[in-house]
């Protein structure tokens, strides 16, 4: 028994938009051909091959060409959107960042401890956070390019504040996990000297003394993250 064939899923999906799953409609070769983003000609040949393959039954008259999808059509159809939903559903329900732990620069602490940022914190993450930041730098191009993906995502905001002498850019947290056990906060800084390939992490303790981490230490992120 002939399969359904990647070309011909597109041409199928349009018939079933125009109601050829219960009613022969009426096409012409350059519209469908428009509306896959085909040729006329590819068009023409979808019609044909889905026609030989018992997918679709076709009427001509002159001109003009009616189609109507086959119960075997129909049900090829069926069979490619449960395996499709299925696929969907099953991807990882989390990021995975590795990388290794370094030293910053010594500016987490100071930020970290300024009361415009931790009344924030207790409010809206539930902690003040300990003073300082857990610098990771991403070491493989893949986990570089897979943090991007949380700037545009919304996070936990903590909004930006103004001392009267300066202003403090905000800052957005995703709950995560430290080496599978540890459940800290990734942050992503409005103002900040990294680029993507370190991220910074925060937690209610010291996070280098509570999974006992020194400068070289392999660390594994895993952050939900909903679809």
């Amino acid at each position: 028994m002939p399969e359904l064939k990647i070309q011909h899923i597109l041409t199928l999906s349009y018939l079933l938009s125009k109601g050829a799953k219960h009613n022969y409609v009426s096409i012409t070769t350059s519209s469908l051909g428009k509306n896959i983003k085909k040729s006329q000609q590819a068009a023409s040949k979808h019609l044909l091959e889905l026609e030989q393959n018992q997918f679709i039954d076709r009427i001509l008259t002159g001109r003009n060409v009616s189609v109507k999808i086959t119960s075997k059509g129909f049900s090829e159809m069926v069979k490619l959107s449960t395996t499709l939903q299925k696929s969907l559903n099953s991807f990882p329900s989390h990021v995975e960042l590795k990388g290794t732990l370094v030293s910053g620069m010594g500016e987490g602490a100071y930020y970290m401890g300024l009361k415009g940022y931790t009344k924030q914190f207790k409010s809206k993450i539930g902690y003040v956070p300990f003073p300082g930041t857990l610098n990771v730098r991403l070491d493989q191009k893949i986990h570089q390019e897979a943090v991007k993906q949380f700037e545009t995502l919304d996070g936990i905001k903590i909004k930006s504040f103004s001392d009267g002498k300066r202003t403090y850019g905000w800052v957005k947290c995703f709950p995560a996990k430290l080496n599978n056990s540890i459940n800290c906060d990734m942050i992503l800084l409005e103002r900040t000297h990294h680029d993507n390939s370190v991220v910074e992490l925060i937690s209610k303790t010291c996070l280098r003394k509570t999974a006992k981490l020194k400068d070289g230490s392999k660390i594994t992120i895993k952050i939900p993250i909903s679809s």
